[in-house]
């Protein structure tokens, strides 16, 4: 019952999901049909929040278009539009010269040079006293300031001329009265032009008047210019102008007045050039210096309030001239002054970056991006004379290092504010380091290891290099299509420069002997620190590095062949374990993360191999202190046992050999065994089997029984080779092939027995020439390949192996046709004579004991 009622559900399911089915063919012409809108659910849902039901959007825009509604774009102007925009005014020195009543103003100019002239002449010509003069020139001046004052609402221009001219000849009376004829303590001449200095401030601000600011200024400027005779105190004169500035400085709290404030920077600076360039001496600076920084601060605080105070658009809130050209002109006259002094100027752009970037961030965290062009410029500054400072104090390797790591913070500064030029010139500036870096090295020892220009300059290119490298890989996009390319060539820029700065090291600091086993400790040391950057910071390309031990630990093992004794020689039993273990260690770190691991574990067993059986070798060598017969089996010791291991017990050992079976049971596995099996066809050409201080003794000799293990390796590893669960070679598929190579190299062995027998104890010589001339030699050879294609077949007999009588019976042919060319002639000799008995007898006894064996099965298919 149940049976059926699973029957009729699964029925009644299949006739309700085929009419579903022919529904919705039915329904998919009128969805096709049916306009698209995305905005109709949309104007629904407003309407219905708003309470009133919302047109159709196809509706609701002829009916606009009915109604004769302007296009939006037409009746709104656009937001980014503006007016057009008025000429710009004229600059303020123009305005100033040729602006307003020009004709006043130049006479204004004419008459103070007038008066000092005047004041020149009445010094030397005149016998009033010289009190009264200065007083009458005093109040000239001061009733020009009242003329002017009075005329500042009914004529302006003129009265702000007048004003500044009065105030130009106050400064030039005072400062006479000082400074030419001492007629006044230096407290009161401070008093009074810090009070002129205030009043003037004073007059321009409260009638907004650029002009009268200026003329005072100009006037206070060059009044001790005009009274000078030539000698009298720097310091008098820089605190002159320090009250001059200081009163500029007040006003441009109040107002961002560009000609006042560029007419005293060109008064100070100029002035102070053409004096340091006649008057200054070493033993001024105590006295100079505090002025020039004072000057320097006093410019820098009014770029900064011209930028506050400016009511202009932000692209004119930086004041180019005072913002770049007072640390341009204030360091150049820095230069002169600490010239005497030892890294004085290196010390002294140190200072200026310090204090550019100090003030950037300050002016950044309290303004915001309101004074972000001006910030911006700060840095700048602060960048150039940081990088300026490098080579003022530093030796060229040092400036080049510092140039690399600025490049390196400028791609980070870049990155994280999204500048591309940033990041390009970045990258060329770490480029364009590391090649002045190379165009320094002047092949000088350095006196102390690793603490020294030359190698730590070449880290801190490298660093930059690396550095630059992983910031781009964790921002993409910064640099556009060109940031993958420029991402890898910083990384290795970064990679060779740390490799060949360690290599250089250590050659320069350790003797030759030492040499590559140092450097194998700073390979090791490299390639660990790189794997872990790898999974520490994620950083991809850090991988590469790591897995690079193994090309450099054979790059190594190839200098050892031309410069080493033995591995294991000046240090090498400490530095070549450890950087296998190392090397192993990266392996099983990165196994994952990288394709053909398969070769990194099989070219590690081959370079293991290889440095122990020369260790090994050499190590017999001099224990024995023997012939070079124990050298050469040394070699087959280590690759027969390794092979050995791996056949037998190889997949006892979870990592790495089970887990990457192929690796070396195929991949690794196959050069050593092709390696023994050239080792026997070699050693039987090479050796007579000498091998003091033991006698020699057929098959109990060192070599015959160092070749029948090998052969024995050899079998064992094809045999586990055919059951392992992995795929062999083509060619060792076959079964011709692998016991063709074995029986090659069995045939090979046991001749090389014979004739090393021969030589020891029937004095033959061990040369292939003396050998084949001697009639011994053949006839032992004819005798023994009948006895060996004897054995053959007798085991192919027995076995029933087609193929392997086939081969004892061609020896037996060859050896034949030996008999007939090349013992027969041997004419009267015994060894003729005995070949031919011996190898008839056993023709015989093969033809009795041997005949062709049947076809099986498998050969006949």
């Amino acid at each position: 019952k149940w049976k059926r009622d699973v029957e009729d559900a699964l029925k009644e399911l299949h006739r309700r999901v085929k009419a579903m089915e022919g529904a919705s063919r039915a329904d998919a012409p009128i969805a096709e049909s049916a306009p698209r809108t995305g905005s109709a659910h949309d104007l629904s849902a407003l309407g219905s929040r708003s309470g009133a039901e919302a047109p159709h959007s196809d509706d609701a825009l002829p009916k606009a278009e009915a109604a004769g509604a302007p296009p939006l774009a037409e009746s709104v102007p656009a937001s980014g539009s503006t007016p057009p925009r008025a000429p710009a005014p004229p600059s303020g020195i123009w305005n100033f010269l040729f602006g307003g009543n020009t004709l006043v103003r130049l006479g204004i100019i004419v008459l103070f040079f007038g008066v000092a002239f005047l004041l020149k002449y009445a010094v030397e010509h005149t016998r009033i006293p010289i009190e009264i003069r200065l007083s009458g020139v005093a109040l000239g001046a001061i009733v020009l300031l009242a003329i002017g004052w009075r005329l500042r609402l009914k004529r302006p221009g003129y009265g702000l001329v007048m004003q500044g001219g009065g105030i130009g000849v106050l400064y030039l009376t005072v400062f006479a009265a000082f400074r030419i004829w001492h007629l006044l303590p230096p407290g009161v001449v401070l008093g009074l032009l810090v009070a002129m200095a205030i009043f003037s401030a004073m007059l321009a601000v409260l009638q907004d008047s650029r002009s009268l600011a200026a003329v005072g200024v100009s006037g206070g400027f060059l009044a001790p210019i005009l009274a000078s005779t030539g000698g009298g105190s720097h310091v008098m004169l820089f605190s002159f102008y320090a009250l001059l500035n200081l009163g500029i400085l007040c006003i441009a709290w109040y107002k961002a007045w560009r000609v006042l404030n560029l007419l005293g920077f060109a008064f100070t600076f100029v002035i102070g050039l053409m004096w340091g360039s006649r008057y200054y001496r070493p033993e001024h600076f105590s006295s100079t210096e505090p002025f020039l920084i004072l000057f320097f601060l006093f410019y820098v605080a009014i770029a900064v309030l011209f930028a506050i105070r400016q009511e202009a658009t932000i692209k004119d809130r930086v004041d180019g001239t005072l913002v770049f050209g007072t640390p341009l002109i204030a360091f150049g006259l820095q230069t002169v002054l600490v010239r005497n002094i030892e890294y004085g100027a290196a010390f002294s752009a140190l200072a200026v970056s310090a204090f550019y970037l100090t003030l950037a961030r300050s002016l950044y965290t309290r303004r915001g991006e309101h004074m972000r062009l001006l910030v911006e410029g700060f840095i700048a500054l602060g960048v150039a004379f940081g990088t300026l400072a490098i080579p003022l104090g530093l030796d060229g390797r040092w400036t080049s290092a510092a140039w690399a790591l600025e490049g390196a913070a400028i791609v980070w500064v870049g990155v994280r504010q999204e500048r591309k030029l940033a990041c390009v010139f970045g990258v060329v500036l770490q480029f364009a380091a590391g090649i002045a870096f190379l165009l320094d090295a002047h092949g000088t020892r350095a006196a102390l290891p690793v603490l020294n220009s030359a190698y730590l300059g070449a880290v801190f290119v490298s660093t930059a290099g690396l550095f630059s490298a992983w910031y781009l890989g964790r921002h993409p996009g910064r640099l556009g299509k060109w940031q993958n390319a420029v991402r890898v060539a910083l990384f290795v820029w970064g990679t060779l420069w740390w490799f060949a700065a360690g290599i250089e090291e250590v050659e320069t600091h350790l003797a030759s002997r030492y040499e590559l086993h140092a450097t194998l400790g700073f390979f090791l040391a490299s390639c660990v620190a790189f794997s872990m950057l790898a999974r520490r910071i994620a950083w991809r390309e850090a991988k590469y590095p790591a897995l690079a031990l193994l090309p450099l630990l054979w790059l190594a093992g190839t200098f050892e062949l031309d410069f080493g004794v033995h591995p294991f020689a000046n240090f090498g039993y400490i530095a070549w374990p450890l950087a296998f273990a190392a090397h192993y260690w990266i392996v099983h770190r990165h196994e994952n993360d990288t394709r053909h691991m398969q070769w990194w574990h099989a070219a590690s067993l081959w370079l293991v191999t290889a440095l122990a059986a020369w260790e090994v070798g050499w190590q017999i060598m001099d224990a024995l202190r023997a012939g070079e017969g124990w050298h050469l089996i040394s070699w087959a010791i280590v690759p027969g046992g390794v092979l050995a291991f791996l056949a037998s017990r190889g997949e006892r050992i979870a990592w790495p050999v089970a887990s990457n079976l192929r690796a070396y049971l195929v991949l690794g596995a196959l050069p050593l065994a092709a390696f023994l099996w050239l080792w026997i066809v070699y050693i039987n050409f090479a050796s007579n089997g000498a091998a003091d201080p033991l006698s020699y003794l057929p098959i109990l000799n060192p070599l015959d029984l160092a070749q029948a293990g090998a052969l024995m390796v050899l079998s064992a590893w094809l045999a586990r080779l055919q059951r392992a669960d992995v795929t062999p070679p083509r060619f060792l598929r076959s079964p011709v092939l692998r016991y063709g190579a074995l029986g090659i190299a069995a045939f090979i062995c046991l001749n090389g027995m014979l004739l090393r027998t021969l030589h020891h104890w029937a004095a033959v010589p061990f040369m292939l020439d003396a050998m084949l001339r001697s009639m011994l030699v053949q006839a032992a050879f004819s005798v023994f390949w009948s006895l060996l294609a004897l054995c053959a077949m007798l085991l192919a007999t027995r076995y029933a192996v087609r193929g392997l009588w086939i081969v004892g019976a061609a020896l037996m042919g060859a050896v034949v046709v030996k008999l007939f060319f090349v013992d027969l002639s041997n004419v009267g000799g015994v060894e003729r004579i005995v070949s031919f008995i011996a190898v008839g007898v056993l023709m015989l006894v093969i033809g009795y004991f041997s005949p062709v064996p049947p076809r099986t099965a498998t050969e006949e298919q």
